[in-house]
């Protein structure tokens, strides 16, 4: 699971112009090995910086540099573990499991941002 924690509800951004794209990863089946951040709702994909110390089954850190144009935005983050568990789609979790699941959701968070720079949280 990784969600972003900024930008976020309360951490608006003010202007066109470059900001950091923050959050925590974590895994119950392994270490984080690379978490991955898409600014345009999962289209394109670039690898975020991970913070050390990376350990077993606990909060990994990640950021990555974003340039904000003053367009509207849908951030997200997927993490994959050192088993190669990658992180699921709202989507494919229903598919998989149904609209009938209340715990251990792990499924992509998005942020969208509007051109205020507001984030609002949305499904994938």
């Amino acid at each position: 699971k990784s969600v972003i924690t900024s930008p976020s509800p309360g951490l608006d951004l003010n202007e066109p112009g470059v900001y950091e794209i923050s959050g925590l990863a974590w895994s119950g089946g392994g270490r984080i090995s690379r978490v991955e951040v898409s600014a345009d709702g999962g289209l394109t994909w670039g690898e975020a910086a991970l913070s050390g110390p990376v350990l077993d089954r606990a909060l990994t850190r990640f950021r990555m540099a974003w340039r904000w144009n003053g367009a509207p935005a849908v951030i997200m983050s997927r993490a994959i573990d050192d088993t190669g568990a990658i992180q699921p789609t709202r989507d494919s979790i229903i598919a998989e499991k149904g609209m009938n699941f209340a715990y251990h959701y792990n499924g992509i968070q998005l942020w969208a941002i509007d051109a205020e720079g507001r984030a609002v949280n949305t499904y994938a």
